[in-house]
């Protein structure tokens, strides 16, 4: 077969491929944009075929349209992150029924971080950031650095004050209020610190800002764990990227 006429040939079953794919993952309202970022990147395509049954099952049970909204944010920052080639990722790697990290980040083979994605609810966006910061906070497992990902609805990410939110949070552990914890999941203010120098750093992310409103970050002096530098920048640079089209 000439060349010309194997590369048309190479490129059709590529989109059939990409398309089937999408078809099996999800339908609308985002499978055509699901279906653009699995054509616009390989390493994309590749993660989302290893994982077409883990994410197909979170799509089933995504039967609201917040809950689909959040599937879509974490798809939309694996596609964003491996747009990064020294970038590798890890879907769920504690499993899905343990609660734990949707991802861990390796950047050019270093320690790798847990990333946990969350996307604020819009009465968060008038609270701001503590309340999902600590629901967060559970799910962080000891060992390891950890951050957690706030992909905000509105806003730039740098109207987020997440370092005022958690002084007012440590300030109330500081004066023992242990109700205020135990009403929101913790064993008392001794379990909110245990879990609080679990977190490595905070990224705030809003997809609908223009940058440089697109991501910043808050580290954590008190982690028990820092968050590798590299790693973090690494992050956010992808976070701010735009998406990427064609191979």
């Amino acid at each position: 077969m000439p060349a010309r006429a194997r590369g048309r040939s190479q490129r059709l079953t590529r989109m059939a491929t990409i398309g089937q794919l999408a078809a099996d993952l999800t339908a609308q309202p985002f499978g055509d944009e699901l279906a653009e970022w699995l054509a616009g990147l390989p390493r994309f395509r590749a993660f989302a075929d290893l994982h077409r049954d883990k994410i197909r099952k979170k799509l089933r049970l995504a039967t609201n349209p917040d809950a689909l909204l959040d599937v879509r944010t974490e798809l939309l920052v694996a596609r964003l992150l491996l747009a990064d080639r020294h970038v590798e990722i890890a879907f769920e790697p504690g499993g899905a029924t343990r609660g734990g990290p949707d991802f861990a980040v390796t950047y050019r083979g270093g320690r790798a971080v847990n990333l946990e994605v969350t996307r604020p609810r819009r009465t968060d966006a008038l609270a701001g950031p503590a309340r999902p910061i600590l629901v967060k906070l559970r799910q962080l497992p000891p060992g390891a650095p950890n951050v957690l990902l706030l992909a905000v609805p509105t806003g730039a990410a740098v109207t987020w004050d997440v370092a005022g939110a958690l002084r007012k949070v440590r300030a109330l552990a500081d004066a023992k209020d242990e109700r205020f914890f135990t009403s929101r999941g913790f064993a008392g203010t001794r379990d909110f610190y245990d879990r609080f120098l679990r977190l490595g750093a905070v990224v705030i992310w809003s997809e609908p800002a223009t940058a440089p409103g697109l991501a910043q970050a808050w580290t954590n002096g008190s982690g028990r764990i820092p968050v590798p530098d590299r790693a973090l920048r690494a992050c956010l640079a992808a976070l701010a990227g735009p998406l990427l089209t064609g191979d």
